[in-house]
């Protein structure tokens, strides 16, 4: 495997590319040459001509890593507003991330980019309704997507709830609605389309099994969502889109206001969220479904009094297991 070294020889950071194997159950490195001391210099196209036979298979990991790095030295030298949500490390890699999607990412021809956002759908789509019980994999998924191939001992609302979902995103991004209550409602009645009946707003009570939050009662759903929308509105220029769609995914679940299919929605609107605001989108993972629903519950102590209360502390394990997604799922998605 093939992989940049970092040393730092008085305060002054220096690279190397480095190969590591394993022989006779130890693992051996050598180094086949020096990098410098600046990341925007490395060529990994003539590094790669070079020592093809030792670095083919590593690539995508190379390349991971010098874009990452180098954004995040640029992102070190914006003049930015502190966000009081976010760590200094977590804001510069924040910053990095969009840096690179706005100059780098979007940049990219259309057809380009039209394939990484499929991937993206996909990734969504799987992950999102894999959280609430959904058995369909990855590879089905995208068979399902690419041929309408309908999976072996699958049922049909869960070809629905991924259906549903890549249908969502699509008009989302073709029509960029302000969020309102109206369209909550037009989302989250697409996404239960051949799936559940009951459309609109709840209109009676709900218990979330195995969870400790208590839902807005129903006759304060319609109520207690436009208090929502209208916190939205009030602090979309004054928070970071990410800290902003964090927290109205949290708030929106909180009140929890359809009969079904609430995390399937408020998902998706925190993204579309990011989409407003410039951001690129990002991926809840089913593999940390656990460390997600214990982030959230853990959140539900900054709505003990108020519906708009946003105490940095008090979402802090939420907002710092959603940098980490966000962080995860862009460079793995949005890197080409």
């Amino acid at each position: 495997m093939a992989y940049i070294h970092v040393k730092n020889v008085r305060g002054k950071k220096y690279y190397t590319l480095r190969i590591s194997v394993r022989k006779n159950n130890k693992i051996i490195t050598k180094d086949l040459c020096n990098l410098g001391d600046n990341l925007s210099k490395i060529n990994l196209d003539k590094l790669e001509k070079k020592y093809k036979t030792q670095i083919r298979k590593s690539y995508r990991t190379l390349k991971n890593f010098l874009d990452k790095n180098i954004y995040l030295e640029k992102a070190k030298k914006l003049k930015i507003k502190k966000e009081k949500y976010f760590s200094k490390e977590q804001e510069e890699e924040i910053n990095a991330i969009t840096l690179h999607y706005k100059t780098r990412f979007l940049k990219l021809d259309k057809l380009t980019r039209g394939e990484v956002f499929e991937n993206f759908i996909l990734s969504f789509a799987v992950n999102s309704t894999s959280i609430e019980g959904n058995t369909i994999n990855l590879k089905e998924a995208n068979e399902l997507f690419a041929k309408d191939k309908i999976p072996k001992d699958k049922t049909l609302r869960e070809v629905y709830d991924l259906k549903n979902t890549k249908r969502v995103i699509l008009f989302l991004r073709e029509e960029s609605l302000k969020i309102n209550e109206s369209l909550i409602i037009k989302v989250h009645d697409m996404l239960l389309e051949n799936i559940d009946k009951r459309t609109g707003f709840r209109t009676h009570e709900i218990r979330i099994f195995g969870q400790p939050f208590k839902p807005s009662p129903a006759r304060y759903v319609r109520a207690d969502v436009k208090i929502l929308v209208d916190w939205y509105n009030k602090n979309k220029t004054k928070l970071n889109p990410l800290v902003l769609a964090i927290l109205f995914h949290h708030k929106f679940e909180k009140i929890h206001p359809f009969s079904d299919g609430n995390g399937r929605t408020g998902r998706v609107l925190m993204n579309h969220i990011l989409y407003l605001a410039g951001y690129p989108p990002t991926v809840i993972t089913k593999r940390f479904r656990d460390d997600y629903i214990s982030a959230m519950n853990d959140a539900d102590k900054a709505l003990s009094k108020s519906l708009i209360s946003i105490n940095p502390v008090e979402y802090k394990k939420l907002v710092d297991f959603s940098v980490l997604e966000f962080k995860s799922s862009y460079w793995d998605i949005f890197l080409v």
